[in-house]
């Protein structure tokens, strides 16, 4: 007899999201519904899907497996839908971005949008570690990170342009009419960095250890926005890369001399997933964006 599709919806979705709060609201329906159709799944078979930890939910060995196999049937699932999509044109899909900042991947929504307007986007804000997840367990499309890392599932890249990191102070600051500063005074100051698992703090961090250096001062907080209104404040220094700095009045960017601090955001999606119509055509159009940039300089 085959496994009801609503229990086997219900265990990817709470394996998916880690939570069953979380897949309850993903899938529409009430977190008991959800834990009661997980618990018939585990009952039907005797076996044992997910460890609980008060609120926190882990696969167990025997939950990784069947995990391992669900996402097999619903990227087969999606490439159907997808099929059937391409039959009429790009009219109708959904795609799902996990980025860092809206900075660089705003336009290119825009430009996309404009051309697939039947399309519905999202977009899910994150650091590196969380993207990471977000995009192995399917809950977004395509990323945009700047480590692309060397391990785990294979992916399709596509790299953009360079950029480089800066640090910047307020308008009040004793720097506020410098141009550039040394890594050494620097270090020497309150440092505001984002969250461990932030790209822009590992950059920074990793500079600075090759340097020989130790920071005086670090302050933490967990989004590059409540970075940018201590900084406005007055309570420190903060890094960013050029690209996202803005045009906020209240903030002075300094080049950091004597140390090399760019990198390369990529466009990432899985590579099993890169031939999907919706993914497709946004790489697309990402590629012949990129071939005109390099045209016109």
């Amino acid at each position: 007899m085959p496994i009801p599709h609503t229990q086997l919806r219900a265990f990817h979705a709470v394996a998916s999201h880690g939570s069953f709060t979380k897949a309850a609201e993903a899938l529409h329906v009430t977190q008991p519904t959800l834990s009661g159709q997980v618990k018939e799944l585990e009952e039907r078979y005797g076996v044992k899907l997910f460890s609980r930890y008060g609120r926190k939910v882990n696969l167990t060995e025997f939950g990784l497996s069947a995990f391992e196999i669900t996402q097999r049937i619903y990227r087969e699932q999606q490439a159907v839908e997808q099929l059937f999509l391409s039959a009429q044109g790009l009219t109708t899909g959904q795609l799902t971005v996990g980025a860092d900042a809206p900075y660089i991947i705003t336009p290119l929504l825009a430009t996309f949008q404009r051309r697939y307007p039947g399309v519905q986007i999202s977009i899910r804000y994150g650091n590196t570690s969380q993207i990471l997840r977000w995009l192995q367990s399917q809950q977004c499309d395509i990323a945009i990170l700047a480590d692309v890392p060397a391990g785990g599932p294979k992916l399709h890249v596509l790299e953009l342009k360079p950029d480089s990191l800066v640090a910047f102070v307020d308008r009040d600051h004793a720097w506020a009419d410098r141009r550039s500063i040394t890594m050494e005074e620097l270090v020497a100051q309150r440092l505001i960095y984002r969250e461990k698992g932030s790209h822009t703090r590992a950059i920074f961090e990793k500079a600075v250890n090759a340097a020989g250096l130790i920071p005086k001062n670090v302050m933490e907080i967990s989004s590059r926005e409540g970075v940018r209104e201590a900084v406005g404040a007055g309570l420190g220094v903060g890094i960013v890369s050029k690209t996202e700095l803005g045009t906020d009045t209240r903030l002075r960017p300094l080049h950091i001399r004597n140390v090399d601090l760019a990198y390369s955001e990529s466009i990432i999606c899985l590579e099993s997933r890169n031939r999907e119509r919706t993914i497709q055509a946004f790489l697309n159009q990402l590629s012949i964006s990129l071939i005109n940039d390099i045209n016109a300089e």
